[in-house]
Parts: structure tokens; C-alpha cells; sequence
């Protein structure tokens, strides 16, 4: 029987297929502020990685103050009841017995009450850190839809003057696709990253930060591939040649 090895999301797969990327990026365009922002998804990345199995341990400082907490209540609540135990018929008064029963009460609420606040700690300090690893990629995202603004294709289709304050157009037609192509790539692989949290931490609120994380890359890496589509439909018109326009973008 084939064991089957692809039912989860590697962590240092995911790092090195960023790695990569930032390789091709730089290559590609070695002077763009793209490359700076890929190499600081690779960062981010490493450190998320490392991250996530520190959220996957358990805290189990925690987990035995919570359980010390759980037994003291128990064995209070075994001292009442061996207190209420009537030794002989003149001791024993029904009145003494309902309020050592209420003081046992007390204690067991009180020390209960205790072990799941402990026990509580442990989960918002992991959602907190979720919460915060999710906030850096998701201000990563828009960082990437920044740079991808200024590539318009409609520039390669109509030429037009530019004024005074037109970015500066240094790309060709099959470079401004590439540039996108990255854009969309790194946004995929944010999403990736966001993933392993989902993947180590199955908590409802995670789940639905993540879910947060993919739909945004997804919304912005749908707006690029708009434009990669008009490039390319352009590009395959009969008789167009992509690179007689000679127009040319900005990196």
C-alpha cells in the first residue's frame, strides 16, 4: 500500500520556493524595489516558519499550573465531604455540615474557576501571536499591490504623451508581464504562508483570520492577472507584433 506523504503544507518547501523567487526576481530585475520586498517575504517567511512550530508546542508551564489548580479543587472537594461525615450523633449538627459544604464550594468554584482561566492563557496567547504573524502579511500584500499600480497596460496599447508627473516607463511588454507574474506569485505564496497557521493551530478564529489572508491575496491576484490577460490578448493579436510598440514601463 502507497503511503500517501502530501496531506501537509511544508513549511521549509514553502521558504524555499520563496527563495527561488526572489533569486528570479533579482535576476530579472535587479534594480526594482520588487526585489527588496521579496527578499523581505523570504525573511518573513523563515521566521513565520519557525513561528508556527513554536505555536504547534505545548506550553506546558500552562497546562501543569492548570491541572495543580483542577487537583487542589478535587481535593477540597473530598474534604468536605469527608469533614461532613458524622462521627458520632452529638457532634454531628446540620447546620455545621451546610456551611462547611458552602466553604468547600467556595473553594472548588474559586480554584476551578482558576485552572480554566490558566488553562485559557495558553489559547489567546496563541491567537495573539496568529493575529500579529497575519497582520505583517497582510501588510505585505498591500506593499505588493502598491508596486503593481503604476504597470498599466493600457499604456502599451494607447501611446499617449506623458506629463510631469507619469512614472518613468523602463520596461518592455514581455518585461511587464513578467513583473506581474511575480507580483501575482508572491501573493500566492503569502497566502501559502498564512496557511501553516490554519495547519498547526486549528483554532476557529485562526482558521478565519487565514481565510481573511486568501481571500485578499486571492482578490488582489485576480486584479494582476486582468492585466497580465490584456497584455496577452494584445500580444496574440494577428499582426501585432508585442515588441513593435517599443513602449516601455516603469520598474
Amino acid at each position: 500500500m502507497l503511503a500517501v506523504t502530501f496531506l501537509r503544507l511544508d513549511a521549509q518547501q514553502i521558504v524555499a520556493t520563496i527563495g527561488r523567487l526572489e533569486a528570479r526576481i533579482r535576476e530579472r530585475f535587479p534594480a526594482a524595489s520588487l526585489a527588496g520586498v521579496a527578499g523581505d517575504l523570504l525573511a518573513t517567511a523563515r521566521a513565520h516558519a519557525a513561528r508556527t512550530r513554536s505555536i504547534r508546542r505545548p506550553d506546558w508551564r500552562l497546562r501543569l499550573l492548570s491541572t495543580l489548580l483542577l487537583g487542589g479543587g478535587i481535593a477540597c472537594l473530598g474534604l468536605v465531604f469527608v469533614t461532613m461525615r458524622p462521627r458520632d450523633e452529638v457532634e454531628w449538627r446540620l447546620a455545621d455540615a451546610v456551611q462547611t459544604f458552602e466553604a468547600g464550594l467556595s473553594m472548588l468554584f474559586f480554584l476551578g474557576a482558576g485552572a480554566v482561566y490558566v488553562a485559557s492563557l495558553e489559547l489567546r496567547q496563541k491567537r495573539r501571536r496568529c493575529r500579529e504573524a497575519l497582520h505583517e502579511l497582510r501588510a505585505m500584500a498591500h506593499i505588493v499591490d502598491m508596486h503593481q499600480l503604476t504597470k498599466d497596460p493600457d499604456r502599451a496599447l494607447h501611446a499617449g504623451a506623458d506629463t510631469a508627473a507619469s512614472p518613468r516607463r523602463s520596461l518592455s511588454r514581455f518585461e511587464l508581464v513578467r513583473y506581474l507574474d511575480y507580483c501575482s506569485e508572491m501573493l500566492s505564496l503569502m497566502g501559502k504562508v498564512a496557511a501553516l497557521y490554519a495547519q498547526d493551530f486549528p483554532d476557529a478564529e485562526a482558521v478565519a483570520a487565514v481565510d481573511d489572508i486568501e481571500d485578499l491575496t486571492t482578490g488582489l491576484s485576480r486584479k494582476i492577472w486582468q492585466k497580465i490577460m490584456i497584455l496577452s490578448q494584445d500580444a496574440a493579436a494577428p499582426g501585432l507584433d508585442a515588441d513593435a510598440t517599443g513602449t516601455r514601463f516603469p520598474a
